[in-house]
């Protein structure tokens, strides 16, 4: 079993959090794979991007705003 940090990107609501997580790499069939508290984790800065509580989100990694260049 190997264990890796990925940077997922979380978009919602003209927000982006870069998010760093744990991966999980083993020799079965659903490597690789993401645990289950990587995976809340990822739903808090989802919930927390969609109800514009940046501070919250900005507890899981760096937020940025998203706007049209042009």
């Amino acid at each position: 079993m190997k264990k890796q940090t990925k940077i997922k990107h979380i978009h919602e609501s003209g927000y982006v959090a870069e998010v760093e997580i744990e991966i999980i790499e083993d020799e079965t069939g659903w490597s690789p794979y993401i645990p289950v508290e990587e995976a809340k984790k990822l739903d808090a800065v989802r919930d927390a991007l969609k109800n514009d509580n940046l501070e919250e989100a900005a507890k899981y990694g760096d937020v940025y705003e998203l706007r049209k260049v042009s």
